[in-house]
């Protein structure tokens, strides 16, 4: 195992950190699909929950949307 330098930047370690999640979450999405595809059609269905946490003028809860629906779509092209 390789020992990694400690951060420089906190916005970068913290994308690193979205970007494993993704990629974890994403993986067990679609391991699950493949056994109950209706996962999938559960999963857009509730996307009305979804909003976006920022404040003011930089939220944009559409927006965060349809970025869940690309990730079912592309989970749905690969069913």
């Amino acid at each position: 195992m390789t020992q990694q330098a400690p951060p420089l930047d906190p916005v970068v370690d913290a994308r690193r950190r979205e970007m494993a999640a993704e990629h974890l979450l994403f993986g067990a999405i679609r391991f699950l699909a493949q056994r109950h595809p209706e996962l999938l059609d559960e999963l857009e269905n509730s996307l009305g929950h979804l909003w976006d946490r920022s404040e003011g003028t930089a939220r944009d809860d559409e927006a965060v949307r349809e970025i869940a629906r690309k990730f079912i779509r592309s989970l749905r092209a690969e069913g």
